[in-house]
Protein backbone atom coordinates (compact mmCIF):
# COMPACT_ATOMS: atom_id res chain seq x y z
CA UNK A 1 0.00 0.00 0.00
CA UNK A 2 2.50 2.86 -1.30
CA UNK A 3 -0.26 5.44 -0.91
CA UNK A 4 -0.40 4.64 2.92
CA UNK A 5 3.05 4.01 3.67
CA UNK A 6 3.46 7.78 1.72
CA UNK A 7 1.14 9.54 3.74
CA UNK A 8 2.50 7.84 7.18
CA UNK A 9 5.83 9.39 6.23
CA UNK A 10 4.53 13.20 5.34
CA UNK A 11 2.16 12.91 8.60
CA UNK A 12 4.19 15.72 11.35
CA UNK A 13 2.95 12.94 14.23
CA UNK A 14 5.25 10.14 12.75
CA UNK A 15 9.02 10.46 12.64
CA UNK A 16 11.51 7.89 12.57
CA UNK A 17 13.66 7.12 15.48
CA UNK A 18 16.66 7.82 14.34
CA UNK A 19 15.25 11.30 13.04
CA UNK A 20 14.09 14.80 14.21
CA UNK A 21 9.81 14.66 14.49
CA UNK A 22 8.42 16.77 11.63
CA UNK A 23 6.18 20.08 12.96
CA UNK A 24 3.34 21.58 11.46
CA UNK A 25 4.34 24.73 12.29
CA UNK A 26 7.61 26.30 11.44
CA UNK A 27 9.48 26.92 14.65
CA UNK A 28 10.27 30.40 16.03
CA UNK A 29 13.74 31.04 15.92
CA UNK A 30 16.10 31.17 18.79
CA UNK A 31 19.24 32.90 17.32
CA UNK A 32 21.37 30.14 17.57
CA UNK A 33 22.18 28.05 14.77
CA UNK A 34 23.29 25.62 16.70
CA UNK A 35 20.13 24.92 18.93
CA UNK A 36 17.75 25.44 16.05
CA UNK A 37 18.85 22.64 14.14
CA UNK A 38 18.91 20.52 16.82
CA UNK A 39 14.53 21.29 17.45
CA UNK A 40 12.02 19.98 15.52
CA UNK A 41 10.87 22.86 13.01
CA UNK A 42 13.92 24.82 13.32
CA UNK A 43 13.28 26.87 16.20
CA UNK A 44 10.92 27.03 19.68
CA UNK A 45 7.59 25.12 19.10
CA UNK A 46 4.58 27.06 18.86
CA UNK A 47 1.53 25.45 19.82
CA UNK A 48 3.21 23.15 22.03
CA UNK A 49 4.67 23.57 25.59
CA UNK A 50 7.80 23.65 26.53
CA UNK A 51 9.76 23.67 29.79
CA UNK A 52 12.96 25.43 30.69
CA UNK A 53 14.86 24.27 33.64
CA UNK A 54 17.47 26.88 34.81
CA UNK A 55 20.01 25.71 37.38
CA UNK A 56 19.30 29.00 39.03
CA UNK A 57 17.28 32.08 38.19
CA UNK A 58 19.45 34.24 35.90
CA UNK A 59 21.77 32.05 34.49
CA UNK A 60 20.88 33.28 30.66
CA UNK A 61 17.24 31.78 30.40
CA UNK A 62 15.93 35.48 29.12
CA UNK A 63 18.87 35.99 27.28
CA UNK A 64 18.45 32.55 25.41
CA UNK A 65 14.43 33.92 24.43
CA UNK A 66 15.51 37.63 23.85
CA UNK A 67 15.71 37.08 20.08
CA UNK A 68 12.40 34.93 19.49
CA UNK A 69 10.51 37.35 22.00
CA UNK A 70 12.22 40.84 19.96
CA UNK A 71 10.79 39.11 16.72
CA UNK A 72 7.39 38.14 18.30
CA UNK A 73 7.17 42.00 19.29
CA UNK A 74 8.27 43.17 15.97
CA UNK A 75 5.26 41.11 14.50
CA UNK A 76 2.97 42.80 16.84
CA UNK A 77 2.12 40.16 19.02
CA UNK A 78 2.17 40.30 22.71
CA UNK A 79 3.69 38.87 25.37
CA UNK A 80 2.35 37.58 28.81
CA UNK A 81 5.16 37.14 31.77
CA UNK A 82 3.02 35.21 34.38
CA UNK A 83 4.63 35.63 38.00
CA UNK A 84 7.77 36.14 37.19
CA UNK A 85 10.13 35.90 40.21
CA UNK A 86 11.32 39.75 39.35
CA UNK A 87 9.74 42.84 37.39
CA UNK A 88 11.43 42.80 34.21
CA UNK A 89 13.94 46.50 33.67
CA UNK A 90 11.82 48.47 31.40
CA UNK A 91 15.18 49.47 29.76
CA UNK A 92 17.07 46.15 29.49
CA UNK A 93 13.91 44.91 27.66
CA UNK A 94 13.34 47.99 24.90
CA UNK A 95 17.44 46.95 24.17
CA UNK A 96 16.91 43.96 23.81
CA UNK A 97 14.60 44.67 20.60
CA UNK A 98 11.32 43.93 22.67
CA UNK A 99 8.53 46.63 22.45
CA UNK A 100 7.60 47.51 25.67
CA UNK A 101 3.90 48.27 24.17
CA UNK A 102 3.42 44.41 23.48
CA UNK A 103 4.47 43.58 27.59
CA UNK A 104 1.91 42.38 29.86
CA UNK A 105 2.41 41.34 33.39
CA UNK A 106 0.44 39.40 35.41
CA UNK A 107 0.56 39.09 38.92
CA UNK A 108 -0.68 36.13 41.05
CA UNK A 109 -0.78 35.35 44.56
CA UNK A 110 -0.25 31.47 44.22
CA UNK A 111 -0.20 29.04 42.05
CA UNK A 112 -3.56 28.03 41.12
CA UNK A 113 -3.89 31.31 39.61
CA UNK A 114 -0.41 31.25 37.67
CA UNK A 115 -1.79 27.94 35.61
CA UNK A 116 -5.38 29.91 34.90
CA UNK A 117 -4.04 32.81 33.93
CA UNK A 118 -1.71 31.24 31.89
CA UNK A 119 -4.38 28.81 30.37
CA UNK A 120 -6.36 31.92 29.47
CA UNK A 121 -3.67 34.06 27.94
CA UNK A 122 -3.06 30.44 25.63
CA UNK A 123 -6.81 30.21 24.59
CA UNK A 124 -6.73 34.16 24.36
CA UNK A 125 -5.33 33.88 20.58
CA UNK A 126 -4.32 37.62 22.00
CA UNK A 127 -0.52 36.64 22.32
CA UNK A 128 2.31 35.27 20.40
CA UNK A 129 4.16 34.29 23.95
CA UNK A 130 3.23 33.60 27.12
CA UNK A 131 5.97 32.47 29.94
CA UNK A 132 5.12 31.37 33.22
CA UNK A 133 6.96 30.98 36.61
CA UNK A 134 5.36 28.27 39.08
CA UNK A 135 6.27 27.31 42.09
CA UNK A 136 4.64 23.84 41.50
CA UNK A 137 2.48 22.37 39.26
CA UNK A 138 1.31 18.60 39.01
CA UNK A 139 1.39 16.48 35.80
CA UNK A 140 -2.28 16.99 35.54
CA UNK A 141 -2.01 20.50 35.12
CA UNK A 142 0.73 20.49 32.63
CA UNK A 143 -1.78 18.36 30.43
CA UNK A 144 -4.06 21.04 30.97
CA UNK A 145 -1.71 23.83 29.33
CA UNK A 146 -0.41 21.65 26.76
CA UNK A 147 -3.58 21.16 25.53
CA UNK A 148 -4.24 24.97 25.64
CA UNK A 149 -1.00 25.42 24.04
CA UNK A 150 -1.86 23.21 20.88
CA UNK A 151 -5.04 25.15 20.08
CA UNK A 152 -2.76 28.39 18.78
CA UNK A 153 0.71 28.83 17.24
CA UNK A 154 1.57 30.55 20.31
CA UNK A 155 4.89 30.21 21.71
CA UNK A 156 4.21 28.71 25.52
CA UNK A 157 6.90 28.39 27.79
CA UNK A 158 7.77 27.52 31.40
CA UNK A 159 10.12 28.05 33.68
CA UNK A 160 10.80 24.90 36.41
CA UNK A 161 13.10 23.92 38.87
CA UNK A 162 15.87 21.47 37.95
CA UNK A 163 14.64 18.81 40.06
CA UNK A 164 11.57 19.08 37.71
CA UNK A 165 13.79 16.45 35.29
CA UNK A 166 12.74 13.47 37.50
CA UNK A 167 9.46 14.44 36.71
CA UNK A 168 7.57 12.93 33.78
CA UNK A 169 5.74 15.68 31.40
CA UNK A 170 4.05 16.37 28.29
CA UNK A 171 5.82 19.28 27.08
CA UNK A 172 6.99 18.87 23.78
CA UNK A 173 10.62 20.48 24.66
CA UNK A 174 12.15 20.23 27.94
CA UNK A 175 16.01 21.69 28.13
CA UNK A 176 17.76 21.87 31.26
CA UNK A 177 20.34 25.31 31.35
CA UNK A 178 23.75 25.20 33.42
CA UNK A 179 27.12 27.54 32.85
CA UNK A 180 30.12 26.54 30.59
CA UNK A 181 32.66 29.20 30.84
CA UNK A 182 30.98 32.19 30.75
CA UNK A 183 28.02 30.75 28.67
CA UNK A 184 25.29 28.53 28.63
CA UNK A 185 25.16 24.66 28.27
CA UNK A 186 21.68 23.15 27.25
CA UNK A 187 20.97 19.55 27.44
CA UNK A 188 17.78 18.71 25.34
CA UNK A 189 16.16 15.92 28.22
CA UNK A 190 12.85 15.67 25.70
CA UNK A 191 12.44 16.60 22.00
CA UNK A 192 9.59 14.79 19.52
CA UNK A 193 12.73 12.98 17.72
CA UNK A 194 15.39 11.25 17.98
CA UNK A 195 17.15 11.61 21.69
CA UNK A 196 20.06 14.35 21.69
CA UNK A 197 23.19 12.94 23.53
CA UNK A 198 25.76 15.99 23.73
CA UNK A 199 24.59 19.45 24.94
CA UNK A 200 24.54 22.33 22.93
CA UNK A 201 27.46 24.89 24.29
CA UNK A 202 26.56 28.77 23.53
CA UNK A 203 29.61 30.58 24.10
CA UNK A 204 28.42 34.42 26.17
CA UNK A 205 30.11 36.04 23.08
CA UNK A 206 27.59 34.34 20.78
CA UNK A 207 24.22 35.14 22.87
CA UNK A 208 21.97 37.73 20.56
CA UNK A 209 19.89 40.24 23.36
CA UNK A 210 23.02 39.48 25.53
CA UNK A 211 22.00 42.54 27.93
CA UNK A 212 18.83 40.67 28.69
CA UNK A 213 18.88 38.73 32.23
CA UNK A 214 17.45 38.91 35.91
CA UNK A 215 20.29 40.92 36.38
CA UNK A 216 18.84 44.13 34.65
CA UNK A 217 15.75 43.36 36.75
CA UNK A 218 15.03 45.26 39.74
CA UNK A 219 11.90 47.01 41.55
CA UNK A 220 11.10 49.16 38.42
CA UNK A 221 7.96 48.10 36.70
CA UNK A 222 7.45 47.63 32.90
CA UNK A 223 3.53 48.02 32.41
CA UNK A 224 3.60 51.72 32.85
CA UNK A 225 -0.44 53.33 31.97
CA UNK A 226 -0.05 53.72 28.45
CA UNK A 227 1.98 50.54 26.94
CA UNK A 228 0.06 48.43 30.02
CA UNK A 229 -3.11 49.37 28.07
CA UNK A 230 -2.21 49.06 24.53
CA UNK A 231 -0.53 45.21 25.39
CA UNK A 232 -3.84 43.90 27.04
CA UNK A 233 -6.38 45.47 24.73
CA UNK A 234 -6.70 42.59 23.48
CA UNK A 235 -6.31 40.16 26.32
CA UNK A 236 -9.75 39.27 28.13
CA UNK A 237 -9.41 41.97 30.94
CA UNK A 238 -10.51 38.99 33.83
CA UNK A 239 -6.54 37.42 32.84
CA UNK A 240 -5.43 40.64 34.44
CA UNK A 241 -7.42 40.08 37.95
CA UNK A 242 -5.22 36.64 38.32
Amino acid sequence: MPGLAAALESHPGIWRGGELARSGHAGIATGYAALDAELPGGGWPGGALTELLPQHEGIGELRLLGHALAGLARAGKSIAWIAPPYLPYAPALAAAGIDLARVVIVKTSKDGDTLWAMEQALASAACGGVLAWPRQIHYTQLRRLQLAAEGGCCLALLFRPPQAAREPTPAALRIALATDAGGLALSILKRRGAPCSRPILLPASLAPASGLSYRAFDAHVVDSPAPAAAAAGSIPARLALA
